[in-house]
């Protein structure tokens, strides 16, 4: 699973040629969550705090997610994405 970001302890990754919608996987110690990047509908767990924080930047890179989405969904190489500072 491709990384595209870390930021406070929290992995940014996407899968390629995943299931729809669009959706990128957020990992923090033991938890995991599947995030829709459009809505931000969260499946999964990450506490309170992990959780705001890969919502914040989700909002700020939503292009850019949905960009390294359709690279996923045709294979090609996935960018990185600035963290959160």
């Amino acid at each position: 699973m491709p990384e595209i970001s870390r930021f406070f302890g929290i992995v940014v990754a996407m899968l390629w040629r995943d299931h729809r919608p669009p959706h990128f996987h957020a990992f923090y110690a033991d938890h995991e969550a599947a995030v829709e990047i459009e809505t931000g509908t969260v499946t999964g767990y990450l506490p309170t705090r992990a959780l705001k924080l890969v919502q914040e930047w989700r909002q700020l890179h939503k292009v850019e997610l949905l960009e390294d989405w359709r690279a996923a969904e045709a294979r090609r190489t996935l960018k990185r994405i600035a963290p959160l500072e």
